[in-house]
C-alpha cells in the first residue's frame, strides 16, 4: 500500500492522494463508493451538497483559509 497525502488547500478542501486504495467510512463503518480514485478532495467549508467531498462550493460562499503548517502541542497523559 502506498502512502496517504493530505494537503490542506488554501481558501479550499483537504486533498487526499496517493493511495493505491482509499477508504472513507461513514458513522455506521459502511464505505463510500469511490470508484477507484486514488485522489478527491473532502469538503471543509460546510458548503458541498455533496459532503464530505468537495463540490467546489467554497468559490461561491467566501470560505478563507490560509493555512500554515505548525506543531500541535504535547498530548495530553
Amino acid at each position: 500500500m502506498s502512502d496517504v497525502k493530505i494537503t490542506v488547500m488554501k481558501n479550499g478542501p483537504l486533498r487526499l492522494e496517493g493511495a493505491d486504495a482509499l477508504q472513507i467510512l461513514d458513522p455506521t463503518g459502511q464505505a463510500y463508493g469511490l470508484g477507484g480514485r486514488t485522489a478527491l478532495a473532502l469538503c471543509r467549508c460546510g458548503a458541498s451538497a455533496n459532503k464530505p467531498f468537495c463540490d467546489g462550493s467554497h468559490n461561491h460562499h467566501g470560505f478563507q483559509d490560509d493555512p500554515q503548517a505548525r506543531d500541535l502541542p504535547p498530548k495530553k497523559v
